[in-house]
């Protein structure tokens, strides 16, 4: 069964790749989806042996490295935590090859497409069931890769590809301290698989590196390396860049990218690697503060968005800090759980985008839309219910992970946990406000496109409806159905060891008053957002003129790009343009290739004097070469 979960979406990655013309365009989808669709069936098999049968299995594919006493296997590894991932990889990734179907109808390019998809889920899968970090990080770069030619899939747009590149280099850097992570690791641990890595732990604690001079936990260091990795794909602050330009891709790039694959990557590498950042409160601090920023920072700039799918990315990005501080808390398995509602709220989210912007002919800017909830009410629907569980209305999935995560931050007891818990609220305070503006703007008030014609909005196909309805029935009941498994009293019986948590929290609930400060915000959230938005549109209006510095600010993103231009970019262009021009051409090029050639077609061009036809001048040369040789035989 593991086996098939795992190959079966390179199969379909296969199939669509290299026999999608042969086959038949719309037969090679259906089949495609159908494949990655029996892994998804598998995968909740799977789950529900883990649930109800404590099943744990390592089942050994093949001996990859052997040297010495060094050894990695390539393994299929299940337990809890990689369960509910399998789940939430290949069940968000089979609606969303499904919904493809229909959105991607009119590209001549659906094969390559559809085999982009399938192996981004294979690579994902890959990576969630690693046994060891090599293997983890073979799934990491594969998982690079394929957000690489999914971002920058209409290629003959230059901005998709800057995107493409973009999201590409950013990530190196973060895998470039992941490397170095598993370097560390490798050279003191003599080897990378899990299960050795963390028994070993507690026994290297203590011990201190010098680099340059400086003194380093080992412990410490390993997991800030960990660290830099998990930020590079999951988004966070200062390696952020990447993820707005990621919206080039097709909607349904960016579903699964932001749902289920790349940018949980992070998430599951430090829950994974819990045995170890248990050990360092130093690294978990900082994964705590690091997370608290980014949730901040992304909702105060997704507050003044325009791009629909935009909004949407940055959204991902503040849900993503949640996970992160409250896994620097050690409230792993409450992270787990934001992790596992999160994937069918946020695909919805964005597949119900996708059914605006094909309405819309492809618009993406929500001040050119509006006025239209009655033209397309499935959609609308269907956004309303993704927004209410992101922003974590009562009830409905966001509600019960999203309070958690608040709620056992303000139990940890500490001035971070207090701090995160404050962030928090806050944060679900902009995130109500963004998510209203971008329904309002959206399906209500006046329609304001004046290139599209009122009269030819329409409803979707049922092939992107449909696997909106399903995510739908994820947002509202994920949460109700799975809290107690995943975070009530007894949830160590169903984490058993795939997590480690030192510290117990209390089981006891916080003051009713601080229960209720978040779902009272989130509620009146939303007639003050139709009021500012809808009703009294001259109060935002003025809100910017008043604070057009704040505004500019927020829209600009922080101005983190244009800092990282001036810091990194533009430097490193003006090195490259220099050994170009002074290395390449006027060295190399001149007196190499170039100069050679130049050289050698001059003395050809003198020696063509020679061949005149008159034998005299044959005999001349022929005397001088003599003279020559003879001269030479003479004096040495």
């Amino acid at each position: 069964m593991e086996y098939l979960i795992l190959f079966l979406p390179l199969v379909a990655s296969i199939v669509s790749g290299f026999f999608g013309k042969t086959l038949g365009i719309k037969n090679s989808q259906i089949l495609s989806s159908l494949l990655v669709g029996i892994s998804a069936i598998l995968s909740i098999l799977i789950f529900h042996k883990v649930l109800t049968q404590d099943y744990s299995s390592n089942k050994l594919i093949f001996n990859w490295i052997s040297s010495g006493n060094f050894h990695v296997n390539w393994s299929i590894y299940v337990d809890t935590l990689t369960s509910v991932m399998l789940v939430v990889v290949s069940l968000i990734s089979t609606i969303i090859h499904f919904y493809s179907i229909g959105y991607m109808s009119k590209d001549p390019h659906k094969p390559r497409f559809m085999s982009y998809l399938s192996l981004f889920t294979f690579s994902m899968l890959t990576l969630v069931t690693a046994d060891n970090f090599l293997q983890l990080f073979f799934g990491w770069e594969g998982v690079g890769l394929c957000s690489y030619l999914l971002i920058g899939f209409w290629y003959k747009k230059p901005s998709a590809n800057a995107a493409a590149i973009k999201a590409f280099i950013v990530n190196r850097v973060g895998d470039f301290g992941f490397a170095i992570g598993i370097f560390l690791i490798f050279f003191f641990y003599n080897t990378v698989n899990y299960n050795e890595v963390f028994l070993q732990t507690p026994l290297l604690v203590k011990k201190e590196l010098f680099i340059l001079g400086v003194q380093f936990n080992l412990v410490t260091l390993i997991c800030l390396m960990l660290f830099v990795g998990a930020m590079g794909k999951s988004a966070q602050i200062f390696l952020h860049t990447w993820l707005p330009d990621a919206m080039e891709g097709p909607t349904p790039v960016s579903a699964l990218i932001h749902a289920a694959t790349m940018v949980t990557a992070g998430v599951f590498l430090i829950i994974r690697c819990s045995p170890i950042f248990e050990y360092s409160t130093i690294a978990l601090n900082i994964v705590s503060i690091v997370g608290m920023l980014t949730a901040l920072f992304a909702a105060s700039i997704a507050l003044v968005q325009n791009d629909i799918k935009k909004i949407i990315a940055y959204s991902t990005c503040s849900q993503l800090g949640y996970m992160f501080f409250a896994a620097g808390i050690g409230a792993y398995h409450v992270a787990m759980f934001h992790l596992f509602t999160h994937a069918f709220f946020k695909a919805l989210l964005f597949l119900g985008a996708g059914c605006v912007i094909h309405s819309f002919k492809d618009e993406q800017d929500i001040r050119l839309m509006g006025g239209v909830w009655k033209k397309i009410p499935y959609t609308y629907v269907l956004m309303i219910i993704g927004t209410l569980a992101l922003t974590g209305f009562p009830m409905l999935s966001g509600f019960y992970s999203k309070d958690a995560i608040i709620e056992f931050a303000y139990l940890e007891g500490s001035s971070i946990g207090f701090s995160a818990a404050c962030v928090g609220i806050f944060t679900a305070l902009l995130t109500a406000i963004y998510s209203w503006r971008l329904i309002f703007k959206t399906f209500h008030g006046k329609y304001n496109n004046k290139d599209v014609n009122l009269g030819s909005i329409h409803e979707s196909s049922l092939l992107m409806l449909i696997p909106c309805l399903l995510l739908a029935v994820g947002a509202i009941f994920a949460g109700p159905v799975f809290k107690e498994t995943f975070i009530g009293n007894n949830n160590l019986d169903f984490w058993k060891n795939s997590i480690l948590s030192l510290e117990s929290f209390s089981l006891e609930h916080p003051p009713l008053w601080f229960r209720f400060i978040t779902p009272l915000i989130v509620i009146l959230a939303i007639p003050t957002s139709f009021y500012i938005f809808i009703k009294n549109e001259t109060f935002t209006k003025n809100l910017v003129l008043k604070n057009k510095f704040l505004y500019n600010f927020l829209l600009n993103k922080w101005y983190f790009d244009e800092l990282y231009d001036f810091i990194f970019v533009n430097p490193l262009k003006r090195i490259g343009l220099f050994f170009w021009k002074k290395g390449d051409i006027n060295t190399i090029d001149r007196y190499g290739p170039d100069g050679l050639a130049k050289f050698i077609k001059t003395i050809s061009h003198k020696a063509t004097i020679f061949q005149s036809g008159y034998l005299y001048h044959y005999a001349f040369v022929m005397l001088v070469g003599f003279s020559m040789l003879l001269t030479y035989l003479i004096l040495f």
